[in-house]
This record gives C-alpha cells, sequence and structure tokens, in this order.
C-alpha cells in the first residue's frame, strides 16, 4: 500500500479565504500574562471582509488574553482528522454588545446559513451577553497536510 506523502501548498489570499469558508474547527491561540500560549478550541467563520470570526463570551480567558495582545495564531482544521490545515496568524479584536449584535448575525450566516427566526436570534445573543471576535488575517502559512516525508513514500 503506498503511504501518503506530506504535502505543503503556498496559497495567495483569495484561495487562502476560499480554504478557509467551508472550516469551521478552529484552535485559537492567544498569549497569557505570563507569556505561555493558551489555546481555545472554537467554532469560527469568514466574514465578509475575510476576517475569522468566532463568537464567545466577554468572561473568557482568550477575550482577556485578546484586549490585553492583540496578535493571535489560528490553526483552521478540515472536519476530517486527516484533512489539510492550515495556521492563520492576525490581529484580534473583541466586540461587545450592543456593536457585535450584527456581526453576530454574520458570523452565524458564515458557518450556519438563514436562521428561522432573526429576531429570536438577536434576542438570545442580548440575553446571553454574547462578544465576538473578529481576526484580521496578516499572515498564513502554507495549507498543509499530514503524512511521510517524500524519501519515505512507495
Amino acid at each position: 500500500m503506498a503511504r501518503s506523502v506530506a504535502s505543503n501548498t503556498r496559497v495567495d489570499r483569495a484561495a487562502l479565504i476560499e480554504f478557509l469558508r467551508p472550516r469551521h474547527r478552529i484552535v485559537l491561540m492567544t498569549t497569557r500574562s505570563d507569556g505561555r500560549p493558551q489555546s481555545s478550541p472554537v467554532s469560527g467563520g469568514v466574514d465578509a471582509e475575510g476576517r475569522l470570526v468566532i463568537s464567545t463570551y466577554p468572561e473568557r480567558a482568550k477575550v482577556a488574553n485578546i484586549r490585553r495582545d492583540a496578535r493571535v495564531c489560528a490553526c483552521v482544521l478540515s472536519d476530517d482528522w486527516n484533512g489539510p490545515w492550515v495556521q492563520v496568524d492576525g490581529t484580534a479584536e473583541v466586540l461587545d454588545l450592543p456593536e457585535a449584535l450584527e456581526p453576530l448575525v454574520e458570523y452565524f450566516r458564515s458557518i450556519s446559513g438563514e436562521h428561522p427566526d432573526w429576531d429570536e436570534y438577536r434576542a438570545a445573543m442580548v440575553r446571553q451577553g454574547k462578544s465576538l471576535i473578529r481576526v484580521t488575517v496578516d499572515g498564513w502559512g502554507p495549507i498543509a497536510t499530514g503524512g511521510f516525508p517524500a524519501r519515505l513514500a512507495d
């Protein structure tokens, strides 16, 4: 049986955004006050401006970390564990209510499409006190797949 070979494919911004849009599994990395990394598995989408968007609560560690240091890293994964992934570096901002409300609608649309009752959704976001993290992409690595080095492939 042939072994799968790891790959790294460099892409431009348009191809990156195309790769990101259908992928909603993200590990968001922020920096703790002591300088160590903090990781958060999150669901995310891509807004109309090509930013990663993540719904959260203002009390979360990732929010405190972003408010202190806006530099973040996100590993965007495919649904299939062995599928392609990419690391994205960016600058994050946190939007709180009421400013976050319409961006939260766009976040939902980017992941799930249309909601059956937008008034109900907006009321739930307000009731829950939600915030939105928005990451402007500053750089990215190649789209990668796991596997063996080419020298070990059959």
